[in-house]
Order: C-alpha cells, then sequence, then structure tokens
C-alpha cells in the first residue's frame, strides 16, 4: 500500500515537474525575438503585454517601423513648400530619419532584445532576412539596418544602464564614491557638474519658482509655429525644439514646480550650491540631476536662445543669468563650442586623473568604438556625436596615445 502511494506520490511530482518545463518553454519562446520579426516594418515588439516604443528626436515616439515610415512621408510633405527643401535635401532628410528611426529600434533603453538579435546573426542573414519581408518599406531601408548593425557589432553604449560594467563606469551619471573635485569643488558625479554648472552662483529657487510662474502664464503656441515653420531653425534644431514642445506645457511645468518643493529646499538657497557636495552625498541622484535641475535649465537657456530679439521673455530669463553659462570668470553661450568643451576637461578629471577610471577606460581595446545612443535623443549643449567624439578622445589620452 505505501509503495503505491509513493509511486502516485512520485508519478504526480514527474507531471508537475514536466508542466513546469513546458510552461518555462514556451515562456521563453515568448520571451525571444527573431531576426525576421525585427526587420518586418509592422512588427510590434511587446515587453510584459506592453508595446516597446522607440523614438525620433527622443520625443516624437512610435510602436513600430511601419508608423515611422507614415512620420518621414509626412516630413517631405512638410518640407515640400517655398522656403523649405529641395528635392535631394528632402532625400537626405528621409535617409536620416529612416537611420535614425531603425537604430533608436535596435537600440532600446526598454528592452535588449532588438539589440541582442541584430548582433548575433551575420550579415548574410540580415540580408536574407530582409529580402523575405513582404511588406512595402522606403528606398534605403536594407542598408540602414546593414549600417546600424556593422556599427554596433563594434561600438560599446556608454549610458548608466549598459549590461557592460566599463559601459556603466563610463557614464556621466555614474556615481562616484570619493566624489571628484571639479574648480574647487566636490561633486557626486560629473552629471552633477554638468548640471549645476548651468546655474549661475547667484541664482536662488525663489528665481526658479518665479520664472515657472511666468512661464505657466505664456501661451507657447505661436512661440514654437515659429520654430515649427522655419526649415532653417527647426532642421538643425529638432531634438531642442521638441524638447520644449514637450516641457513648455502647463503640465509639464508644473511638475517642475512641485519637484522644487519636494526636496526640502528653502526659496533662499543657491540652486548651484545645492547641487554640490554638501555634509550628506547624493542629496540629488544623477537621475534627478538631469530630469529636474538640468532638463529645467535647459528649457530656461533655449528658450532665451531661440526667442526673438525683441520677446520680453528673453530681458526676463537674463534677469535670472540664462542668458549664458557662467563659470568664475568665463561667461559661454548655451549652445556654444567654447561650453561644449567644457566637457572635455571634467572627464580630464575623471579619466586622466582618478586611477581607477582612467584603468576603466584604458581596458576597452581600440576596436571597441565608445558610442552613447538613448532613444535617438540628442543634447542641445553637447550634441551626441561631439559627446562621443570627446570619449574616444580621452580614451586615446588615457592609453597614453
Amino acid at each position: 500500500m505505501r509503495g503505491r502511494l509513493r509511486a502516485k506520490q512520485a508519478l504526480r511530482r514527474l507531471i508537475f515537474m514536466i508542466a513546469a518545463v513546458v510552461l518555462l518553454s514556451s515562456l521563453l519562446r515568448a520571451q525571444t525575438l527573431s531576426l525576421q520579426a525585427l526587420v518586418t516594418p509592422s512588427t510590434i515588439i511587446l515587453k510584459n503585454g506592453h508595446p516597446v516604443t522607440f523614438a525620433v528626436h527622443g520625443f516624437i515616439e512610435f510602436k513600430s517601423l511601419a508608423e515611422l515610415f507614415t512620420y518621414i512621408d509626412s516630413q517631405m510633405r512638410r518640407w515640400n513648400l517655398p522656403g523649405g527643401l529641395n528635392e535631394e535635401q528632402r532625400k537626405q532628410l528621409a535617409e536620416e530619419l529612416l537611420r535614425r528611426g531603425i537604430e533608436s529600434r535596435v537600440v532600446s533603453m526598454e528592452d535588449e532584445r532588438p539589440l541582442e538579435t541584430l548582433v548575433t546573426y551575420t550579415s548574410d542573414e540580415l540580408r536574407q532576412a530582409l529580402a523575405r519581408i513582404r511588406e512595402t518599406i522606403p528606398a534605403g531601408y536594407d542598408d540602414a539596418f546593414l549600417a546600424v548593425q556593422e556599427k554596433w557589432k563594434n561600438s560599446l553604449n556608454c549610458w548608466s544602464a549598459s549590461p557592460s560594467i566599463p559601459g556603466r563606469a563610463l557614464s556621466n551619471w555614474y556615481p562616484i564614491e570619493e566624489g571628484i573635485v571639479l574648480y574647487g569643488v566636490t561633486y557626486d558625479s560629473t552629471e552633477h557638474f554638468w548640471q549645476a554648472v548651468k546655474y549661475q552662483p547667484e541664482v536662488r529657487v525663489a528665481d526658479l519658482t518665479d520664472l515657472l510662474a511666468v512661464f505657466q502664464q505664456k501661451d507657447w503656441g505661436p512661440w514654437l509655429r515659429r520654430l515649427d515653420d522655419d526649415a532653417k531653425i527647426y532642421l538643425p534644431n529638432a531634438y531642442a525644439v521638441e524638447f520644449l514642445r514637450h516641457n513648455l506645457t502647463r503640465k509639464r511645468l508644473e511638475w517642475f514646480r512641485a519637484e522644487l518643493g519636494r526636496h526640502g529646499l528653502n526659496a533662499t538657497d543657491h540652486v548651484r550650491a545645492a547641487q554640490q557636495r554638501g555634509a550628506v552625498p547624493f542629496r540629488f541622484s544623477a537621475f534627478e540631476e538631469k530630469v529636474l535641475w538640468g532638463d529645467l535649465a535647459d528649457v530656461f537657456h533655449l528658450v532665451y536662445t531661440f526667442s526673438a530679439p525683441d520677446d520680453p521673455i528673453r530681458k526676463t530669463l537674463a534677469e535670472r543669468h540664462f542668458d549664458a553659462i557662467y563659470l568664475g570668470e568665463r561667461k559661454m553661450g548655451f549652445i556654444s563650442e567654447e561650453f561644449r568643451s567644457l566637457m572635455l576637461e571634467i572627464w580630464r578629471v575623471k579619466f586622466l586623473k582618478m586611477a581607477r577610471f582612467r584603468e576603466v577606460i584604458s581596458s576597452i581595446p581600440m576596436e571597441i568604438r565608445l558610442s552613447h545612443f538613448l532613444n535617438d535623443g540628442d543634447s542641445p549643449d553637447i550634441p551626441i556625436p561631439v559627446y562621443v567624439e570627446y570619449l574616444n578622445r580621452i580614451r586615446d589620452l588615457a592609453r597614453g596615445k
């Protein structure tokens, strides 16, 4: 009797184990992403039941490459007007938007599977998958996918959530336990310095709340339309314009005001000093530095930069010192080569004078291109191509080249 009971129990355990293996296999199959699915324009990639979106210019989001095609067509019509672009220029714009969209789809901030899929197949296998597509694709689609594959088979994406530890350590967001001394003051990371320096030392929290109140009362629609309608302004500064469109909504401006009140700040606190390392390190995370302090400063600096010379908002911003970057005796334009080169100066400290970070950047083989790609988001203060050029130059210096 006991023998039969034990046999039944063993059988139940075996059935349970088989069922568990089948279920696990099914889940794993659901989580894989085939190369064919990746290159098929209509594919919507799901993660935890939700679409994995990607973007062009950081803020114009899509669920599928087919949606991207529609957007590109709209841009071709948009600039096919007097004062717009000629045929060759529109062709170049279409090719650029297509490549940027495909790269944003592949190098996802939410899901590693697209990049994993693309770089674990050969270029011949990619060509075969592209040849099997039965949907309408624009000219240059195959070449764009092949170019993205070639780039990321030989590149390391240096950002805070990189699956590679060196990739994380090379990010400005990487927290530095001992702090980093820049221009005589200690910061928790290079990101903390980069965002804090956008505020002139005398700017107080009260100045920011006053400016936000002014911004919330203004109708930004006509102001943005002036940028949208001018190809010479919009096209070279598309990310900055889309950034402003996102952040000048009443909801977003109210969010900034609420965040300023959430961190125990006093109205008289000086903003740059608040972001420096005090008695307690990491008062603000690198993420907070970017999305609160950095984005808010960028809004003010960009509105000053893109406003018409006779717009009263320029005088209002200049009175709070958002007409330039102030560092000691230096006064630098927000969109200027001088301000951008400041990144190289602070990296000389992190990667050339701090032994542990010098060893990290020196250890990455020269065959690997150091890169930085975040959902096709650019950066008006230091464009991504410039950022990447500086990062690779610093590695050369760290290796003693």
